[in-house]
């Protein structure tokens, strides 16, 4: 939770509005209800390994995914209309340029520049 409250702060001096921290699949559910644009998605909740789940649910919803994790071999070759992965630590300027990132790639502009420590998955989003 520690981790989620910091990359929340980060997202808030960026400029951007989080709408809140989902600790468990239940709540990413009710989230995805919220008009949520973008979704950074661990993959080990509270209620155990969780996240390639809600990563699925909310793809389906039409919310753009980017699973942020220490482990990304965990995930394979991704989940089907999720963007990509990208690799903790996270920092401010890693979150910043994933965020500009997934927000370019929803608006289908032009192929930005991947962020360095973010891997896109092939059957992603964009």
């Amino acid at each position: 939770m520690l981790v989620a409250a910091d990359l929340e702060a980060t997202i808030e001096e960026l400029g951007h509005i989080p709408i809140g921290i989902a600790a468990d699949l239940e709540t990413a559910v009710q989230f995805a209800c919220d008009g949520v644009d973008l979704a950074l998605v661990d993959l080990n909740l509270r209620d155990g390994e969780t996240g390639p789940a809600v990563g699925r649910h909310l793809a389906a919803a039409g919310i753009t995914v980017i699973f942020v994790t220490g482990n990304p071999r965990a995930i394979g070759f991704g989940i089907p209309g999720t963007l990509g992965i990208y690799t903790k630590p996270l920092n401010r300027a890693g979150v910043g340029s994933i965020i500009e990132y997934a927000a370019a790639a929803r608006r289908k502009d032009p192929a930005p520049r991947v962020p360095s420590g973010l891997h896109l998955f092939e059957n992603g989003a964009a």
